[in-house]
C-alpha cells in the first residue's frame, strides 16, 4: 500500500465522519452511534465503529449550529482583511477590470469569426 494514498484515503475517511454528523445536524436528527453509521454506510463508506464512537463521544458537548455558523463567518471576516486598504481601493480596482474583461470577450468573438469566414 502507497503511503500517499493511504494518509490521503486516511484523511477524507475522517472528513466523511465529520460529514455525516453536519448531515443528520441539517436533518435535525440525532447525532448518535446509529446515526452516523448509517449515514456511513448509505454512502459506501467502510464504517469502523470506534471512529464513529469517538467522534460522537466528542461531539456531545459541542453546539454545532454554532460551530457551522462560526466556521463560515470566518472566512467571510478575513475577506476584507484580506484585501487590505480602504474600502475606497477596491472599487476604483474594480472598475476597469470589469472594461478589461469586456474587452477580452470582444477580442474572443473576433478570433472565432475568423475561424468562419
Amino acid at each position: 500500500m502507497d503511503l500517499a494514498t493511504s494518509s490521503a484515503e486516511k484523511k477524507g475517511e475522517k472528513m466523511e465522519y465529520v460529514y455525516a454528523a453536519m448531515l443528520l445536524h441539517s436533518a435535525e436528527k440525532d447525532i448518535d452511534e446509529d446515526g452516523v453509521s448509517s449515514v456511513l454506510s448509505a454512502a459506501g463508506v467502510d464504517v469502523d465503529g470506534a471512529r464513529v464512537k469517538a467522534l460522537v463521544t466528542s461531539l456531545g458537548d459541542v453546539d454545532i449550529g454554532e460551530a457551522m455558523a462560526t466556521a463560515v463567518a470566518a472566512p467571510v471576516a478575513a475577506a476584507p482583511a484580506a484585501a487590505g486598504g480602504s474600502s475606497d481601493a477596491p472599487a476604483a480596482e474594480e472598475a476597469p477590470a470589469e472594461e478589461e474583461e469586456e474587452e477580452d470577450d470582444a477580442g474572443g468573438f473576433e478570433g472565432l469569426g475568423s475561424l468562419f469566414g
